[in-house]
């Protein structure tokens, strides 16, 4: 695929109702870590917690040994430094899982729409359509969701001004603001270009040179 290729991917949190999701339009060579980053800024998550794609039977994600002390198994994944989007779709591959927070287990379906020549014009990636607001970190995954949506429509619920509170004082699920996704994902853009990674990822371990094979 050609190095100037962008690639238009659907992100759907799964059994969202109604569904919660975004299309975005990325670089078919962006790393599987910046597509973490990119799926949580377009979804609007806090980038808190641990993430994980399963790709055709494969696991990305990121490794730490000290990870397998708590039985997430790391020592079975791929490097999501070491691997790109354009491998998985040379492979024919147009779906696949990206879940956030194994506490909560915020399952996202993640769909290969189609690949388009880049636009010049354009800041990569970019969000160009969304539905919904995404929920509050720690909820409790989607049954938790469901029950504050559920509270906070009831002023007379025994719940209603604590977790009034704890959302901060409003939530509104319908609430998506595309100008603002955008404002985010510019910066990450931004970094990715440059050579400025380790900022963003300060966490991240010395590149080594030898490269995963997917």
């Amino acid at each position: 695929m050609s190095k100037d290729t962008a690639v238009q991917i659907k992100i759907v949190l799964k059994n969202s109702k109604p569904p919660i999701w975004r299309r975005v339009l990325v670089d078919s060579a962006i790393s599987f870590e910046e597509l973490h980053y990119t799926i949580q800024l377009s979804m609007g998550w806090g980038i808190y917690h641990l993430y994980e794609f399963k790709v055709d039977g494969y696991k990305i994600g990121v490794i730490d040994e000290e990870m397998d002390d708590y039985g997430f198994g790391a020592s079975e994944m791929i490097d999501s430094e070491e691997i790109i989007l354009d491998e998985i779709i040379s492979k024919g591959i147009k779906k696949f899982t990206y879940e956030y927070d194994f506490g909560d287990s915020w399952e996202h379906s993640i769909e290969i729409e189609k690949t388009l020549p880049m636009d010049p014009e354009k800041f990569y990636p970019v969000c160009i359509k969304g539905n919904m607001n995404c929920p509050p970190e720690d909820v409790g995954g989607i049954p938790g969701y469901l029950y504050l949506l559920e509270v906070l429509k009831d002023p007379t619920h025994p719940e209603y001004e604590e977790l009034k509170e704890w959302v901060g004082g409003e939530y509104d699920p319908e609430d998506f603001d595309l100008d603002e996704t955008n404002f985010f994902l510019r910066e990450i853009g931004e970094i990715m270009d440059s050579d400025e990674d380790d900022d963003l990822f300060p966490g991240d371990a010395e590149d080594d040179d030898d490269e995963e094979e997917f």
